[in-house]
């Protein structure tokens, strides 16, 4: 096991019991206690946690994960999911995006996507960029900001560091100014009677305004993802037109959500 994959499950072993034993950890990772104690005191020195005697625990109450350690979760399933949703963006759309990994993904396929020749602008086609992305998600305007044929705009906003999303007021206004075509929306749960939801309701309303300002909402999620609820509601799954995830989804899952209208995609 890596240095990084080590660190990815402690990280995981803090946010779901708000501490880390040593000993425990060096059973659960099958290494020595020594290498266990230097990963904490390194993870410290980020700020990511605090050391106490004989092993570490969260900062604060509510703990979450920063993103660049929730990335290598699920990561083959999130690059199909990603894939899969990009193909359901047409050339000269508008499309918003929030942030998160599997968002992240989407991005990257999108950019891929249109670089590479596949998704033909039609002649028909006024002048513009291939792509206009509105996003609030400052990493995914970071990749995306060097890409010509892609026209990227950010929101204002608070930043938030473990998900490097904008939120607040200034998130708001800009978002209540544009029209999208299409939003693809990274959610933290998906629940059969509340919807989509994340964990922080600063999070879910930007992400429901997403919803509201768009034509069409597609929902990109891996399947452990379901059935899950979380602190916030985005929306409900009326609101909802394309939910993409992997094929792990329970087929009685698959079915609920086919009957509340939604278009559901497995890869």
């Amino acid at each position: 096991m890596s240095k990084h994959e080590r660190w990815n499950t402690l990280l995981e072993l803090l946010a779901a019991s708000g501490k880390v034993e040593v000993e425990e950890a060096a059973t659960a990772l099958d290494v020595s206690a020594a290498t266990i104690r230097r990963d904490l005191d390194e993870l410290a020195e980020q700020q990511l946690l605090v050391r106490t005697r004989g092993g570490a625990v969260a900062h604060g109450v509510s703990y979450e994960l920063p993103l660049r350690y929730k990335s290598t979760r699920h990561a083959p399933e999130k690059k199909r999911i990603a894939e899969a949703a990009a193909d359901l963006v047409a050339p000269g759309e508008v499309v918003g995006l929030n942030g998160g990994t599997t968002t992240t993904e989407v991005a990257r396929a999108l950019a891929l996507r249109f670089a590479s020749g596949r998704a033909e602008v039609p002649a028909t086609a006024p002048a513009g960029p291939a792509l206009t992305v509105v996003t609030n998600a400052l990493n995914i305007a970071g990749e995306l900001a060097v890409r010509p044929q892609i026209k990227i705009v950010t929101t204002g906003g608070v930043a938030r560091p473990q998900t490097y999303e904008l939120v607040g007021p200034l998130t708001v206004g800009v978002l209540s100014e544009v029209a999208l075509d299409v939003v693809v929306l990274g959610v933290d749960g998906v629940d059969a009677e509340l919807g989509v939801m994340a964990h922080h309701e600063d999070e879910a309303s930007i992400s429901r305004l997403f919803a509201e300002r768009a034509s069409r909402v597609v929902v990109v999620t891996d399947s452990s993802k379901m059935g899950r609820r979380a602190f916030a509601r985005i929306c409900g799954l009326d609101r909802i037109d394309t939910l993409v995830t992997d094929t792990d989804i329970a087929p009685e899952t698959v079915a609920r959500l086919t009957e509340a209208g939604v278009k559901v995609l497995t890869v």
